[in-house]
């Protein structure tokens, strides 16, 4: 598939999801998208509509935790004219503007009881009726729902339907939290460090060892959101050309011991070998016959290693060539 930055990585717990992703693009069945907040759910949706036949049509998103509950329901349905106070015209909801392409419901687990019915008979008909309005209106859009919330307590608890958990799961994705994505963290490290020095307009050189080291070793309880968060502060905080753990603010006391448990061998040697190239690139800018000397590697073997961790989208691409100008003899 098509990564996004949020996405990329090499670990098995991404490429499952990555799998995932290309496999369900393909069908236009309700889909379910788990995982802690930070953990990059709208993005996964948003691959999933990229992917998919409705890629032309619109990706329309909407938090059901971020909208009052006496909103929410003309937000998603719209409404007629005179519905409520205030309503002095006819709007159209975000289940309308999706149509042909995808709607996708953020934080579904926070849906009141009665728009969980409603809900179910979208997605079980493809209709609804905006509030205050008589006429059924037919549309055809594809849903992606997404929560942090553990829906089968939920369910245990009343608080969402297990008939609209079966409709709208048909498909699942559980994104993995960053903890448990290995190497990934420090992929994603590097790309949102060139991110965030391009848009403040600071040259930094790469991450320093302590600021590797905290890196792969804290928690990371807000997960890629926070990475992004630390990465974006710390190059505004930077005062040389790299980034310290002062610069992150992760302190000793806010890590988590790495040795504590024992990877296979062959993880641990997968693990190194991604941590090696990425501070190489980091030091070096790029320069690979650079990176490769470092390492007492041939440049082949580099580029076989780049492309075994899928790590080439590191590499700032080479400047272009401009063609000389030729001198032409009558």
């Amino acid at each position: 598939m098509q990564q996004v930055e949020e996405m990329i990585g090499t670990s098995p717990a991404i490429r499952a999801v990555a799998e995932m992703v290309m496999k369900v693009a393909k069908t236009d069945l309700p889909v379910l998208i788990t995982g802690e907040t930070g953990t990059g759910k709208e993005l996964a949706a948003q691959a999933i509509h990229a992917q998919s036949l409705r890629r032309r049509s619109s990706f329309v998103p909407i938090n059901c935790g971020a909208i009052a509950e006496t909103l929410l329901e003309s937000e998603l349905f719209g409404h007629e004219r005179g519905a409520f106070t205030g309503a002095v015209q006819q709007k159209k909801g975000r289940v309308e503007a999706a149509t042909g392409g995808t709607l996708f419901l953020d934080e579904i687990g926070d849906l009141l009881s009665s728009l969980q019915v409603k809900l179910l008979r979208f997605l079980q008909k493809g209709t609804f009726e905006r509030v205050g309005g008589q006429e059924t209106l037919h549309v055809d859009a594809r849903v992606i729902g997404a929560t942090h919330v553990d829906l089968k307590t939920a369910m245990e608890q009343n608080r969402f339907r297990e008939d609209l958990y079966y409709r709208l799961g048909v498909l699942h994705i559980h994104l993995p939290p960053l903890r448990e994505r290995g190497e990934d963290v420090l992929l994603m490290a590097m790309r949102f460090l060139t991110r965030a020095s391009a848009v403040n307009a600071k040259v930094i050189r790469g991450y320093s060892s302590d600021a590797l080291d905290a890196i792969r070793s804290y928690h990371w309880p807000g997960n890629v959101r926070e990475l992004s968060n630390r990465i974006r502060r710390a190059v505004v905080m930077a005062e040389g050309m790299e980034i310290t753990a002062r610069d992150l603010d992760l302190t000793s006391e806010a890590a988590f011991g790495i040795g504590d448990s024992l990877d296979s061998l062959k993880a641990a040697q997968r693990r190194i070998e991604v941590e090696m190239i990425v501070k190489g690139i980091s030091l070096h800018h790029g320069n690979l016959t650079r990176v490769a000397r470092d390492l007492d590697v041939s440049r082949t073997t580099l580029y076989r290693k780049l492309r075994e961790y899928n790590l080439q989208c590191l590499v700032p691409p080479a400047p272009p060539v401009h063609a000389a100008a030729v001198s032409v003899r009558n």
